[in-house]
């Protein structure tokens, strides 16, 4: 799934070759329709290594303790903060090269804040929509195609680069077992258990902060980018403020590796409680148009977004990967938050000619609704709550055209096929003194599972 949703990023990059509505529109639909599937994989997979590496960096204790025996309920949670930490500071750095063309490409074709910003009137909290008169001839001259073609191939290189690197980095620890597993278990069920998950009210008190996600990554990137930073101190600047923005968030992303000495609460408590400072300092501040001498308040206010993101993105991703740890249960979980992102985002977008004031409000009222039910989350789990969570379905072992549920197996192990040798010699030996329990070779849901067969409970 990444490797298809890396590939429709490249697809969309590849239309910029040829800017027409009939290419850029459809490509801009399968890239949406692309995202949720790639970050809940995503999300799945960064859980998933950090399990292994665990089983990897304790093979001798389970060795111990026996093959069948399941490693303890959140020993991996160290080893996924270490992972989520990386991945989001090499992600949050990924915006500061994005301004790379701009700072050193376009910057040299745009007109100076005097001519983009002569018509705006006001800024900040006292603004409305989105650059309320701001003037849309920005291009001094255009640029030459051979420049832009070759902007446009460097980011088609980078964009196979990562799915060369997803194919043959990801692809080793691909296991059949582990990705087609639900297959058997039907596809109504997988359409369903989606929505079943509101039975657990874990995930009820957190969809108030999987729409905030939505809601304050798409401010930093509009309100704030343009309503108080373009608005301000011109186009020819806004590069530099999201790079402000990518260093925070970077290096806030290394900085959330302290939770792992300190109680799990403590960075999504730490991002909201700086991002409700900075939303009320945003909401009394308007800055005057076409003045530079309070950049630097708009650098620092858009750096401490980033570590705000940062402690909320690294937060969630790890709270998550801790609380539903089956792997079973992973893609639905990490499916259920980026789509209620993407749900926010795309209201930040239906309410883009509000005025500031209303924008700064919602997101204060939705950040505060999120705090607290988190917040009340955990003071249920203190008490010892136990979560409702849906039963997955067991599968239909008889599925025509499902090769993984045949007797013969082409993806058994030497182990299991000795496994299915000892089962023959049993069958062959008779019964014994006691009934035996039924012995066949698990289907690939159960080893995935962990299980024996249907005999266990």
């Amino acid at each position: 799934m990444m490797f298809l949703a890396v590939g429709i990023y490249a697809l969309f990059v590849s239309t910029n070759y040829w800017e027409r509505y009939y290419t850029l529109v459809p490509s801009a639909v399968a890239l949406g329709m692309a995202i949720v599937p790639l970050w809940a994989s995503m999300g799945n997979y960064i859980t998933r290594m950090s399990q292994k590496y665990y089983e990897y960096s304790h093979y001798k204790e389970q060795d111990e303790q026996g093959p069948q025996q399941r490693p303890p309920r959140g020993s991996h949670a160290p080893y996924l903060l270490v992972f989520q930490a990386i991945f989001y500071s090499f992600f949050h750095l990924s915006f500061a090269c994005a301004q790379l063309p701009m700072v050193y490409f376009l910057n040299y074709y745009l007109y100076d804040l005097n001519h983009t910003l002569y018509n705006v009137q006001s800024c900040g909290t006292n603004s409305h929509g989105i650059l309320n008169g701001f003037n849309k001839t920005v291009l001094r001259t255009l640029p030459r195609s051979r420049n832009l073609i070759v902007v446009e191939s460097v980011l088609m290189a980078v964009a196979f680069l990562a799915m060369l690197l997803v194919l043959g980095l990801c692809g080793a620890a691909y296991r059949p077992t582990e990705e087609i597993d639900l297959r058997s278990v039907g596809w109504g069920n997988i359409f369903q258990l989606p929505f079943k998950y509101v039975r657990d009210f874990r995930l009820r008190h957190l969809v108030p902060f999987f729409i905030y996600s939505g809601f304050e990554v798409l401010f930093a990137c509009t309100g704030l980018a343009l309503g108080y930073g373009v608005c301000s101190i011109g186009l020819e600047r806004l590069a530099y403020l999201l790079v402000a923005y990518s260093l925070g968030a970077s290096a806030a992303s290394v900085l959330g590796l302290l939770g792992l000495w300190l109680p799990r609460s403590v960075p999504l408590v730490t991002g909201a409680g700086l991002h409700l400072l900075l939303t009320l300092g945003l909401f009394f501040w308007a800055p005057a148009p076409r003045a530079l001498k309070h950049s630097w308040v708009l650098y620092v206010a858009a750096a401490l977004w980033g570590v705000g993101s940062a402690f909320n993105k690294t937060g969630l991703s790890t709270l998550l990967g801790i609380l539903y740890e089956d792997k079973e249960r992973q893609d639905f979980i990490f499916t259920i938050y980026h789509w209620w992102q993407a749900v926010a985002i795309f209201m930040v977008y239906l309410g883009a000619s509000l005025p500031m004031k209303a924008k700064l409000a919602v997101l204060l009222v939705t950040l505060v609704a999120a705090a607290a039910s988190y917040l009340w989350m955990e003071r249920k789990l203190r008490r010892g709550m136990a979560p409702r969570q849906p039963r997955i379905p067991r599968p239909q072992h008889k599925v025509r055209g499902y090769r993984y549920l045949e007797e013969e197996n082409s993806d058994e192990s030497d182990a299991e096929g000795a496994r299915g040798g000892d089962c023959a010699e049993e069958e062959a030996a008779g019964p014994g003194p006691e009934p035996a329990a039924p012995c066949r070779r698990p289907c690939p849901y159960e080893q995935a599972l962990g299980g024996d067969g249907p005999e266990e409970h």
